[in-house]
C-alpha cells in the first residue's frame, strides 16, 4: 500500500464519520427502522477507487462505535453493520456500472441490518427491510451518484 492509497482511505473514513455525526440531532435519519444515512452515499466510491473499500468500512466502524452510546442496537451494529458495509463496498467494486453498483449496499443493508434493527425497535422485519432498503436506495442511488460524479471530477484535477 502506498501513502496516497492510505490517505484516500483515511479521508473517506473521516468524511463518513463526519456525515454520520451531522445526523445525530435527527437520530431517525442515521439509525432506526426507516433510515437515510447520508454517509452511505460514499459506498459507490469503490466503483472507481479501491481505497474506498477500507475507507467506508473504517468510517462505518468508527461512526457506529460512537453511536453505540446513543443507538439502541449495541455492539451488533458496530460489528455487524460495519461488516455489511465492508462486504457491500467490496461487491460494489466488482460491479460493471453505477446502476448495478447501487444494488449490493441496498440489498445487504435492507436484508441484514434489518435483522437487529427490527428486533431492537420492535418493528416488523419486512417493514424494516423496506424502510432501510428505501433509505439506502435514496442515500446510495441519489447521494452516491452525486458523490461519484464529484469524486471523478476531483480526480481529473489531481
Amino acid at each position: 500500500m502506498n501513502v496516497r492509497y492510505l490517505a484516500r482511505a483515511g479521508l473517506i473514513a473521516a468524511i463518513y464519520v463526519i456525515l454520520v455525526m451531522l445526523e445525530i440531532p435527527l437520530p431517525a435519519m442515521a439509525y432506526g427502522p426507516i433510515q437515510v444515512r447520508i454517509a452511505e452515499g460514499l459506498v459507490l466510491l469503490p466503483l472507481i477507487d479501491r481505497a474506498a473499500i477500507p475507507g467506508v468500512f473504517i468510517g462505518c466502524l468508527l461512526a457506529n462505535f460512537i453511536l453505540v452510546f446513543i443507538a439502541p442496537f449495541g455492539l451488533i451494529d458496530v460489528i455487524g453493520g460495519s461488516i455489511v458495509t465492508l462486504v457491500a463496498a467490496y461487491l460494489t467494486s466488482k460491479m460493471p456500472n453505477t446502476f448495478l453498483g447501487v444494488l449490493p449496499p441496498v440489498i445487504l443493508n435492507g436484508l441484514i441490518v434489518s435483522i437487529w434493527v427490527s428486533a431492537a425497535m420492535g418493528a416488523p422485519y419486512w417493514i424494516t427491510v423496506f424502510g432501510i432498503g428505501a433509505g439506502e436506495l435514496i442515500a446510495v442511488g441519489i447521494g452516491g451518484s452525486i458523490v461519484l460524479y464529484s469524486y471523478k471530477r476531483i480526480l481529473k484535477r489531481v
